[in-house]
């Protein structure tokens, strides 16, 4: 997606051999118009696999989970949670993932009530590197009977196994921008 790689190339920054920084304009700073664009592009991509339900993990993937949905026909968007709270049900979906980014492991649930079984899960996020993330919310549809149509990945660390491992499994992965690796703070991307 030119966009997204020309804002990579003019704001992005590596740190580092593996940190792809784009915060400026992806996941703390937001470019809702790229954003826009990243979520029709992800909808078009999933569109013949007939999604119904577009999951994500709290935080930075929930923006691009619902330009996605948006673009998808104003789908539900479903989080995961990283922390229990005091409202939610104890009928819930869990499961461990690391994150690379906070370098520490959490809990991801969400109450079973808001992945009903049967659903089309399309699962959305930011970025991948380990695939960990995904596959925990894999595993939440798994506890849940609902099949995962595909996942639509932002910006994957091509250089780390996440991608790697998912497509292994046959899994319908989309990523909008694969970078192959960094090299003295520039960060390298795959062609198209």
């Amino acid at each position: 997606m030119r966009a997204l790689r020309d804002a990579i190339m003019t704001y992005g920054k590596g740190l580092g051999a593996d940190i792809v920084k784009v915060d400026m304009f992806l996941n703390h700073r937001i470019d809702t118009t790229l954003l826009f664009q990243m979520g029709e592009e992800l909808a078009n991509r999933f569109r013949q696999d007939q999604p119904n339900l577009v999951l994500t993990v709290e935080a930075s993937g929930i923006a691009i989970a619902v330009a996605t949905a948006r673009a998808l026909g104003d789908l539900p968007v479903v989080f995961a949670k990283k922390s229990a709270t005091v409202v939610q049900s104890p009928d819930v979906a869990q499961a461990k993932v690391y994150s690379f980014t906070h370098k520490r492991e959490n809990v991801i649930r969400v109450d079973k009530q808001y992945l009903p079984a049967g659903s089309r899960v399309l699962i959305i996020d930011d970025f991948l590197a380990d695939g960990q993330a995904c596959q925990g919310m894999m595993a939440l549809c798994a506890q849940t009977d609902c099949p995962v149509v595909g996942i639509g990945i932002g910006i994957e660390k091509g250089f780390m196994p996440g991608g790697r491992n998912l497509r292994a499994m046959g899994v319908h992965l989309e990523s909008l921008a694969i970078v192959s690796g960094i090299q003295d703070g520039r960060i390298l991307l795959a062609d198209d």
